[in-house]
């Protein structure tokens, strides 16, 4: 039996797995996103459920006005003494002064509630945590492997940031864990930046603070094919099955159309084999692989429900952009409710954008929605949403005194007006259907006979590439809904009965 890489599919960068008796526990990256650091859990390694998120209280977190990309980096998630760790980077705004904080919370379940984070005052990236085997606690952050000293409780640093391993010379030495096995301390560093040519390196020492020798088999992990589906690999942690079977996790990127990781950075996996000498291999050094053999573990089992009744209490497949307005939603008996907010797409204080993770190349996803806008600036629809400066939208809105639908774009030009169409004033269904680069929008009365609105081709800005002069570009491209109303001062409530996310592939 054979699983398929990513095991974790859409936007889930920088994995950390912990394994707890027989369950397997996975923290990833959420950036401007909230609720913040998604937590999924599951049996066999391949098939993952999220249950739930480190960070849900407005008040813990202020993301309001975190640009783009910016926000929760690189998670990582331990267990030690019957009790969860979750450290992470809070990436500031670049003229915030430090630039980056780490974040620890803890919790007695892997679901949370965790406790509100403490703030480490260390100013770098991707925290992990490290005990060592007197008990002493360590936060291991980039650059390279440094190792910082912890309080018993890991609230507070108690010594001074040592780098113990620089890594082998290449860019970026980042994503830093420490693995100790038979008496070495394993450094395990991603290397080579987050883009095409990222991958993994390790070296070794029989203290925790050096010297460290590098790994004669460097890069454990790496894509060395352009052409292959997979690429970006690196960011990876190990976990030992209960079998004794070793595993990696590691981002990875699949490629639409060139190298356009539309979907994003998500979470691949790959077993790993242990050297005579003592060092390890990641599929046997022979890169990512596309088609893996199941691990030797109770099958999980665990099937995403794609379709949403908003009828119901929110999954967590669901994230909003930044904090919610909690005055201005609400599900009942008869869908979601969305309150028009201040604002446009393409400003960071814009509320209530409801979204979740695409997961394949090809899908369809479809709304009704019941929205009669009153005023100029009142607006609500779907829309295909990766960043304030890049997305892709269908709105209801008033122009002219008429009903209309309206396709616009940002492609980071600022917003551009596609096309519209008059509409009856009733409930609507909208529908994307996306093919690779190319994204398709039509509307519906009966669900029956579709309208195509628009066709939008080589939509290559809805990716981390697509746009080289945006410096911050981490995350993937989103779908879901939303209501604004720009400079209005009225408000308009937007109902939407059911989301149907329907992936064509994988």
């Amino acid at each position: 039996m054979f699983y398929q890489n990513p095991v974790k599919r859409g936007f889930f960068p920088d994995p950390s797995v912990v394994r707890v008796n027989d369950d397997y526990y996975m923290v990833n990256s959420t950036f401007q996103y909230f609720p913040a650091i998604a937590i999924s859990h599951s049996k066999d390694l391949v098939h993952w459920e999220t249950i739930g998120h480190a960070i849900t209280e407005n008040e813990y977190l202020d993301l309001s006005d975190i640009l783009d990309s910016r926000g929760i980096w690189a998670p990582d998630i331990s267990y030690y003494n019957k009790k969860f760790y979750i450290f992470a980077t809070l990436r500031h705004n670049d003229d915030n002064v430090p630039m980056r904080s780490q974040l620890m919370m803890c919790s007695d379940k892997p679901e949370g509630p965790y406790s509100k984070p403490v703030i480490l005052p260390v100013d770098n990236i991707d925290p992990s945590h490290f005990v060592d085997d007197d008990g002493k606690h360590y936060m291991i952050i980039a650059p390279g492997i440094t190792v910082v000293p912890l309080s018993d409780d890991c609230t507070k640093v108690i010594g001074e940031p040592v780098q113990v391993w620089a890594g082998t010379g290449e860019r970026c030495p980042e994503g830093p864990h420490i693995l100790k096995k038979d008496g070495w301390y394993y450094a395990i560093l991603a290397e080579g930046g987050t883009g095409y040519g990222h991958g993994i390196n390790v070296g070794r020492s029989r203290s925790l603070f050096g010297e460290y020798e590098p790994c004669p088999y460097n890069p454990v992990m790496r894509q060395t094919d352009p052409d292959a589906l997979i690429q970006r690999t690196g960011h990876g942690k190990l976990v030992q099955t209960q079998n004794g079977d070793w595993y990696c996790t590691y981002l990875c990127g699949r490629r639409n159309g060139g190298n356009y990781t539309t979907i994003g950075r998500e979470t691949a996996l790959d077993p790993v084999t242990w050297t005579e000498d003592g060092w390890f291999l990641i599929n046997g050094g022979k890169g990512p692989s596309k088609e893996q053999t199941l691990p030797n573990l109770p099958k999980d089992g665990y099937t995403e429900n794609t379709y949403e009744d908003f009828t119901k209490p929110l999954s967590l497949n669901w994230e909003w952009v930044r904090n919610p307005d909690n005055s201005k939603w609400h599900t009942d008996k008869d869908g979601l409710t969305l309150i028009t907010t201040a604002g446009e797409l393409s400003d960071v204080s814009a509320k209530n954008i409801l979204v979740r993770r695409e997961t394949e190349l090809k899908y369809t996803a479809e709304t009704l929605m019941d929205f009669t806008p009153t005023k100029e600036g009142q607006k609500a629809g779907l829309l295909c949403y990766y960043s304030t400066v890049t997305y892709a939208c269908v709105s209801k809105k008033i122009k002219d005194g008429k009903h209309i639908l309206s396709l616009d774009i940002n492609r980071n030009l600022g917003e551009e007006h596609i096309t519209d169409t008059e509409i009856e004033n009733r409930p609507v269904f909208i529908k994307v259907c996306v093919d690779g680069l190319t994204r398709k929008w039509y509307y519906s009365y009966n669900r029956i006979n579709y309208i195509l609105l628009g066709k939008l081709d080589n939509c290559i800005y809805l990716c981390d590439e697509g746009v080289p002069g945006d410096r911050k570009r981490h995350t993937g491209t989103l779908v879901g809904v939303f209501a604004n109303k720009g400079n209005c001062s009225e408000d308009a409530a937007a109902k939407f009965t059911f989301f149907d996310y329907r992936p064509l592939e994988g």
